[in-house]
């Protein structure tokens, strides 16, 4: 499947890149490349063959999200310029 240079034009176009003609041709011929190769893999016969997201075997590990109390929370607030409701309030950032 060999891209045309208005194929690779238009990619380009799309992508938002400004070619040179030189790398017109040179793209056309990699990309062409590209998708010779996934033809031969959609040849593969993947027929018997398991479905994986991975293949490590490893899982995710969650933690429950718990809210605790600081034992110095209070200090640092009563220690602040300004607080509001219970949290220390500073300027504007923007």
């Amino acid at each position: 499947m060999k891209l045309t240079k208005a194929e690779v034009e238009k990619i380009a176009k799309l992508s938002r890149l400004e070619l040179t003609e030189k790398e017109k041709e040179l793209y056309a011929n990699q990309l062409t490349k590209v998708l010779d190769y996934v033809d031969k893999l959609k040849s593969i016969d993947t027929e018997n063959v398991e479905i994986t997201a991975q293949v490590t075997g490893l899982e995710n590990v969650y933690r429950g999200d718990e809210i605790s109390q600081c034992d110095y929370q209070k200090e640092l607030i009563k220690q602040s310029a300004e607080s509001e409701d219970n949290l220390i309030k500073t300027k504007s950032v923007f």
